[in-house]
């Protein structure tokens, strides 16, 4: 596969699924609707479907555009510089986030996509920490660059914001860049030669 090919199939998902946020919103916008019943509800039973809906729903178009860019670009970035395990980490960030929202977050819906947006952030960053490669370390440096502000949205400072999302998302991206470290890209190995031992015979002393 080329780069360029390459490139174009890790822009197909991540395109596609920033497209699906927008159609929701669109969709709710059009039918004067509020699909926020799906999200996240912490230890109810109703709850438990936002594990897998939850991301998929925004408050408003500002929530949804603050979430999109950065989805984006980190989504396009683990598909492109860890395919296939883009979507082991893709998919495990999505459901351990929620699962863990749903048993420990506050009694209030939770929507967005921000705990994955999270997730991806702390495992590219943490990934390309420990993997001892310039590529992968640059793409840390980056993410960290743009993004190190993300890490006062742990903490409860605001209380409208689901801090326990991007909490429960970043934690995710720890453990599955730890637990995937040995899976994907890895350090180009060298063959060191042994230089060839001198013949006595061909010197004269």
């Amino acid at each position: 596969m080329t780069e360029k090919q390459k490139f174009i199939h890790s822009l197909i998902f991540p395109v596609f699924f920033v497209l699906v946020l927008w159609i929701v919103k669109f969709g709710e916008w059009a039918s004067g609707t509020s699909l926020a019943f799906l999200g996240i509800y912490p230890l109810k039973l109703q709850g438990l479907i936002g594990i897998l809906t939850s991301p998929l729903i925004h408050g408003d178009i500002k929530h949804l555009t603050n979430n999109s860019i950065p989805l984006l670009l980190m989504s396009v970035a683990t598909f492109y510089f860890y395919r296939p395990l883009g979507y082991k980490v893709f998919f495990l960030t999505w459901l351990m986030t929620g699962l863990w929202v749903w048993c420990g977050a506050r009694e209030a819906y939770h929507i967005g996509a921000s705990g994955i947006v999270y997730g991806l952030a702390f495992f590219l960053a943490i990934s390309g920490a420990i993997r001892h490669t310039q590529e992968l370390a640059a793409i840390s440096l980056i993410v960290i660059f743009l993004y190190g502000s993300m890490i006062w949205g742990i903490f409860p400072f605001i209380p409208d914001i689901s801090w326990e999302s991007h909490l429960s998302g970043g934690i995710a991206g720890l453990i599955l860049a730890i637990l995937y470290r040995n899976e994907g890209p890895q350090p180009k190995k060298y063959d060191l030669e042994e230089p060839p031992e001198a013949d006595e015979n061909e010197f004269n002393i």
